[in-house]
């Protein structure tokens, strides 16, 4: 069992499930259908703020997170997340533009990895990241609810 706590909800888009690791920093968002670790089944208040941001976002009220947060990684997949958290609300990046934010043009296909490996999607907006070659790419929580985030954000801008 990995050390921490888990609790999932019912949202907008179906059961979501939050974990966090012991000390009140988030560590995972499971969109639904994710497989979920084995973590002891807990609603910590770190767990029901995240919660209740994740509602607020799906419903039109919260542009922005503000929640402790442990990425899990460190290096150029780190980099990546921080940059991605920059893109704002309503807009999109392609991963090039990612790659080349973060000082290395040619690792677009490395950006593409390390968004699809996000521990935190939602609250960094991995979603917000689409291809060059055109439509939206590929999201952990599936195509179609990629698109009815893009679609949700730009209807509230």
């Amino acid at each position: 069992m990995e050390y921490g706590f888990i609790f999932s909800n019912v949202t907008l888009i179906g059961t979501v499930s939050v974990s966090e690791d012991g000390d009140g920093n988030i560590t995972g968002v499971f969109l639904p259908s994710s497989n979920l670790p084995p973590m002891e089944v807990c609603e910590t208040e770190a767990i029901s703020e995240a919660f209740g941001q994740i509602d607020e976002y799906l419903s039109g009220k919260r542009r922005n997170f503000d929640l402790p947060l442990d990425y899990g990684v460190s290096g150029f997949h780190r980099t990546v997340l921080e940059e991605v958290e920059r893109i704002p609300y309503g807009e999109i990046r392609r991963y090039k533009d990612i790659a080349e934010a973060i000082g290395n043009p040619l690792a677009y296909r490395s950006v593409g990895t390390a968004c699809g490996l996000n521990p935190l999607p939602i609250v960094i907006p991995c979603h917000r990241v689409v291809p060059s070659s055109g439509g939206i790419g590929n999201y952990s929580g599936g195509t179609s609810l990629k698109r009815r985030l893009l679609d949700h954000e730009r209807s509230m801008c």
